[in-house]
């Protein structure tokens, strides 16, 4: 959730006075933390103030923009009525440069375009919500759909400020503000690999599946996974945190990669299927094991190639805890929507793009964790508790505060319980921990709902993300157990 005077992953707030379209176009990274390609982006006003606001991928299809253009008015206006009332008014952003379109030229860009934009307008007038400005951004420069005048927006558009040269630059710099990268660079650090490392490393996911499975249907205890997994983890933390650092993102992960083994990888990935290893798994959130916790996710969800790509939802479910749990609310928000675009039912995902979007403190969960690993270190012969625990110490925390909260609607035919364990990798029995999990943060949600007294009319915290876009599974080898 993103305070309105407080970009995406920011603290403190730096109060900007907006009254050009040109620098609405220059505030858009500022507002989401990022700079924005091939998105639609809506965001509410309230008095002049920014409230909630919405991202979701520019369609290909052109057919496709009616129903996305509807959605996305219903998510933002909504998400919006239930915190804070409804908007004033809307802006509404397309970004997207030439070269996403086979090298097309700018005007062609924002005439492409021009019948989405009146789509989004049309949507949001239903609502009784107006549009007042329709911005496209293409390759350093910008239009305006609701602007006729030649003089004030000419046909070739107008030069949005260089970078590092605006107010708004200058006024985020002295506010300690940073604009992370584009949407394409953070999905690179979560995405598969597409390199030379993809036949190998699918050849060792083949072998350390052959490997677990027999081992599991000749009744090897799930312990002994999970003890195998989180004893390699431990390893390739300690590996990673002992490695130079490297200030180039790139250079970063190609380093991590080249730290990580390809059996390595595949073992970890196939262990972490287990929900109680993951969840364990969970507890490196903060400190000195958060960093290098955070850098393994991203390198095994990076190794999740092949037919191996649903294995990825687990890592970077993780990596969208850790790096919330770190405030990087950016890399979280994006790794959570990949994890549900891998697995949309993947319930640990689902929770957490929940909470998140809803505005809910993770240090209830951080706390609940602790006392957990604290209990079980003290006590090694103790059951293993999950996340199910942290969310129970998320639904006590939340007596003493007056943030107001409403449950997000489950996707359609999405279950509370696990999918179907037939079409699973046999890592262990099934066992009640993501259960708990998901009936502790649910029902933590909706009690914070239930205790909504109605919509205020301040708009500080409004908003909320756009729905998924889920894909189809894979098929043809095994699959994450269940939907944890």
């Amino acid at each position: 959730m993103t305070n309105h005077i407080e970009p995406v992953g920011t603290s403190g707030a730096a109060k900007i006075t907006l009254r050009t379209a040109g620098e609405l176009a220059e505030a858009l990274p500022y507002l989401l933390g990022f700079r924005p390609d091939d998105s639609i982006v809506l965001v509410a006003l309230y008095k002049g103030r920014f409230g909630g606001r919405v991202r979701l991928g520019i369609p290909e299809r052109s057919e496709d923009w009616p129903s996305v253009a509807q959605q996305l008015a219903r998510c933002l206006v909504g998400g919006c009525e239930r915190r804070d009332g409804r908007p004033d008014s809307v802006v509404a952003f397309l970004c997207q440069d030439a070269s996403a379109r086979s090298g097309a030229s700018g005007p062609p860009v924002v005439e492409r375009l021009r019948p989405l934009a009146q789509l989004l307008r049309t949507e949001c007038g239903v609502l009784d919500v107006p549009v007042t400005e329709a911005l496209c951004l293409s390759d350093g420069r910008y239009w305006s759909y609701c602007c006729p005048r030649p003089d004030c927006c000419p046909p070739e558009g107008n030069a949005i400020a260089a970078e590092g040269t605006s107010v708004m630059a200058a006024t985020a710099a002295y506010a300690g503000i940073h604009v992370r990268q584009s949407v394409a660079e953070l999905t690179a650090r979560l995405a598969p690999l597409d390199t030379a490392l993809v036949p190998d490393q699918t050849r060792a996911l083949d072998a350390a599946a052959m490997d677990l499975v027999p081992r599991i249907l000749a009744g090897a205890p799930r312990e002994e996974v999970e003890t195998q997994t989180l004893g390699l983890a431990r390893l390739v933390l300690r590996r990673l945190a002992e490695a130079p650092c490297v200030d180039d993102t790139l250079d970063a992960d190609l380093r991590d990669d080249e730290l990580l083994a390809h059996d390595e990888a595949a073992v970890l990935i196939l262990g972490l299927q287990d929900r109680l290893t993951r969840d364990r798994a969970a507890e490196w959130m903060e400190g000195e094991e958060a960093p290098a916790a955070l850098r393994l996710w991203r390198a095994l969800a990076r190794r999740c190639v092949g037919g191996y790509g649903e294995h990825a939802a687990a890592p970077l479910t993780l990596a969208g805890w850790v790096a919330w749990s770190l405030g990087d609310t950016v890399e979280a928000d994006h790794a959570l929507e990949m994890a549900l675009s891998v697995d949309p039912q993947y319930k640990f995902a689902r929770l957490l793009n929940q909470a998140r979007s809803e505005g809910v403190d993770p240090e209830p969960v951080r706390q609940s964790l602790r006392r957990v690993r604290a209990d079980r270190e003290a006590e090694p012969a103790a059951a293993d508790a999950t996340v199910g625990d942290a969310a129970d110490g998320l639904a006590s925390a939340e007596a003493g505060t007056d943030e107001e909260l409403v449950p997000c609607p489950v996707p359609e035919g999405a279950e509370e319980e696990a999918g179907d364990p037939a079409a699973a990798v046999p890592v262990g029995p099934a066992d009640p921990g993501i259960s708990r999990a998901a009936r502790g943060l649910a029902a933590a949600l909706r009690r914070r709902g239930e205790r909504r007294s109605g919509a205020g009319s301040r708009p500080a915290r409004a908003g909320t993300r756009a729905p998924r876009r889920p894909s189809g599974r894979r098929t043809g080898r095994p699959q994450s157990r269940g939907h944890g």
